[in-house]
């Protein structure tokens, strides 16, 4: 089972946080990308722009964090961090 761990740092602390548990047949792109819309619904967030210092950073280390300078619209957090927990 694929799983991704969502959360919202403010100040250092975690606000917010959930998992998104992916058992379907999809490639591990597809549950990424999934579980990365139903955090963002789940925090009612807009889509996050992938920039590539983001992509290096997820390629590296299965981890990636989601700034100002990667939404559009204006958030009111420090970042959005995603990591694969199981695969």
């Amino acid at each position: 089972m694929f799983r991704l761990w969502g959360k919202i740092f403010k100040e250092n602390r975690m606000i917010q946080d959930t998992v998104i548990c992916d058992d379907s047949n999809d490639t591990r792109t597809h549950k990424i990308f999934h579980a990365l819309d139903e955090i963002c619904y789940t925090f009612d967030l807009s889509k996050p722009i992938w920039l590539e210092s983001t992509i290096a950073e997820f390629k590296k280390h299965d981890k990636a964090r989601f700034y100002q300078d990667n939404f559009m619209d204006s958030i009111d957090f420090d970042y959005l961090e995603i990591h694969v927990i199981e695969e």
